[in-house]
């Protein structure tokens, strides 16, 4: 009886070991996921700033327009050729309230003295009142009068007077 319980203790045994489970593979444990590798982008090239000195700009470009302001026979209106002139000088007075300049008007030879004097001083002030609108302030800018006196160019002629009816701007 012995050997009975133990063929029939035995039988179960291997009916239980025949599971259908042999035949699939045997699970297969995965390492942790690893967080993905970032790769850090490689940061631009540093491109050396440059510094601006917004004062010698300012100059530069007024420069550029020029200094002088002419004028027709007998008249001291303004050209609205000179605006771009009179504005980049004005921009500069007008950003740095320590500049200041001398705007000295000038005639031809044709007239008297003290004509030429005052014609020179009525253009030195429209260039003035020009500025002045523009933001100028009216200490910055000195107009001053040489009348005939101060030649730009030597001559009796249209070609030398055109150049002798000016304003010149000038720092001070």
């Amino acid at each position: 009886m012995q050997k009975l319980a133990l063929v029939v203790l035995m039988a179960a045994g291997l009916a239980a070991c025949s599971s259908t489970k042999l035949e699939e593979p045997a699970p297969v444990a995965t390492p942790p996921a690893q967080p993905p590798v970032v790769q850090k982008e490689t940061p631009p090239p540093v491109t050396p700033v440059k510094t601006v000195d917004l004062d010698t700009e300012l100059l530069n470009a007024a420069n550029a327009k020029g200094r002088t302001v002419y004028f027709d026979f007998d008249s001291f209106v303004v050209k609205s050729d000179y605006t771009p002139l009179i504005e980049a000088h004005a921009k500069r007075l007008k950003n740095n309230g320590k500049v200041k300049m001398s705007l000295e008007g000038h005639a031809d030879e044709r007239g008297g003295r003290e004509y030429n004097l005052a014609l020179g001083q009525k253009r030195a002030e429209a260039v003035a009142q020009s500025m002045s609108l523009l933001g100028a302030g009216s200490a910055q800018v000195e107009p001053v009068s040489f009348g005939k006196e101060r030649p730009a160019v030597e001559g009796h002629n249209e070609e030398a007077w055109s150049k002798n009816r000016r304003v010149e701007l000038k720092d001070k």
